[in-house]
């Protein structure tokens, strides 16, 4: 296999530059509003608690409303629902942004509360588009770990730059710019003819249950609830072993250096092929994830030690997360794609939060050491999912294996 064809494969379909790439500008911002949130609050009210309150409320919000958001795009289309949510967004991100001091805290979590409802679901979206973007369905794990492995651009660019923006301009200023350039990238994404002329399927059974109904989605889920957990810890551990260290400062770079790794992690399976095809693949991958990222319990003695095992870890987390995903795509019950995939993010999203909020007390009773061992229990646990679930992973329901979204002529 040659290293450029997965690549080039995906930036030669028509039109899927312009695709792909008003995607990442999309959701660069999405990695920027938490912190966002969070500093504007606190820049407000003097609080950490109402800034960590505030921050929390679109956590939260935009995790229960994900799923619901992927359903109705399942329903009605893309196109009115990214526009929808991208502007109520916008409009309640530029209003925090433009609050006053004298802003009562209810009101800030309110505005960020429904700011995350309506956060558009952009990555459910995006890889609803990825099949049709190939001929060959082999390909399609390399495309999943291509997008991917572009995200990761989001998650390293998008914190430093909300933080930036507000140390240079105004940390109301980094809030509603950064709504703003969603909702001018999510209109451009919105524009591109294969998110406009994607439809739902007319024929799909609408049951209860939606996509969960699907014991294989329901165990992807399962698992990324528990590798959230691994990253939720993990995010905690470094903060507290850096400042341990007498580094707080360092923080920021090791976490830079996990989405680093996670990048090179990616370019190597979108040159590979794209990851696991198999539940066997998947259990290998979950595994090496969680012992690397256990490792670093080994490594609290130094900023270097750390540097070296949390840029290994993250080399485990695209290839991980792109063979997942390419399982979501093929198990996917017909017709619930998008909201498939909005279930399984949200299912990582709620696992860091609880990993975080786990990790938190054992640092503070334990030291970092307990944070990742917390991290790497996590971890075994979503490897035990998975091998319990294999033979979901392995054998699709015969009305999922053709399942795909339709597209209009």
């Amino acid at each position: 296999m040659t290293t450029k064809h997965p690549t080039s494969s995906i930036l030669s379909a028509s039109g899927a530059r312009a695709l792909l790439g008003s995607s990442i500008l999309a959701r660069l911002p999405l990695a920027m509003f938490s912190i966002a949130l969070l500093v504007n609050a606190q820049h407000l009210t003097g609080s950490f608690a109402v800034a960590g309150a505030v921050s929390g409320a679109y956590a939260i919000a935009a995790a229960a409303a994900a799923p619901l958001l992927g359903r109705l795009v399942d329903r009605c289309g893309q196109t009115a629902v990214l526009v929808a949510g991208a502007t109520v967004t916008a409009v309640m991100l530029v209003a925090t942004g433009l609050a006053p001091a004298s802003t009562p805290p209810a009101v800030l979590v309110a505005l960020a509360a429904a700011a995350g409802m309506a956060t558009p679901p952009l990555s459910a979206c995006v890889r609803t588009l990825l099949p049709g973007m190939v001929t060959d369905p082999s390909r399609l794990p390399a495309l999943f770990a291509f997008e991917s492995t572009v995200l990761e651009v989001t998650f390293v660019l998008g914190p430093p730059l909300a933080l930036g923006v507000g140390a240079i301009w105004s940390t109301g200023a980094a809030l509603a710019s950064a709504g703003i350039v969603m909702f001018a990238a999510t209109l451009a994404f919105a524009a591109q003819p294969a998110s406009r002329a994607w439809r739902p399927d007319p024929d799909a059974p609408r049951r209860r249950g939606g996509s969960l109904r699907s014991p294989a989605i329901l165990t992807l889920a399962l698992t990324e609830i528990a590798t959230g957990a691994v990253f939720g810890a993990t995010e905690v551990g470094v903060t507290a072993a850096a400042k341990a260290l007498g580094s707080t400062a360092a923080a920021g770079p090791l976490l830079g250096l996990w989405g680093l790794g996670s990048l090179f992690g990616g370019i190597a399976a979108t040159r590979l092929g794209g990851g696991a095809r198999r539940s066997g693949g998947v259990i290998l991958l979950l595994t090496t994830l969680a012992v690397a990222h256990g490792a670093l319990m080994f490594a609290t003695g130094s900023v270097l030690a750390i540097a070296a095992v949390i840029l290994l870890a993250g080399a485990t987390i695209a290839p991980t997360a792109a063979s997942l995903y390419a399982m979501v795509d093929r198990f996917a019950p017909a017709g619930t794609h998008t909201e498939a995939f909005s279930w399984v993010e949200t299912a990582g999203l709620t696992g860091a939060a609880l990993g975080a909020a786990v990790a938190g007390p054992l640092v503070q009773s334990a030291g970092p050491t307990a944070a990742f061992a917390f991290g790497g229990a996590a971890g075994a646990v979503a490897v035990l999912i998975a091998v319990l679930g294999a033979h979901r992973l392995d054998d699709a329901p015969p009305d999922v294996v053709c399942a795909a979204p339709s597209h209009a002529a």
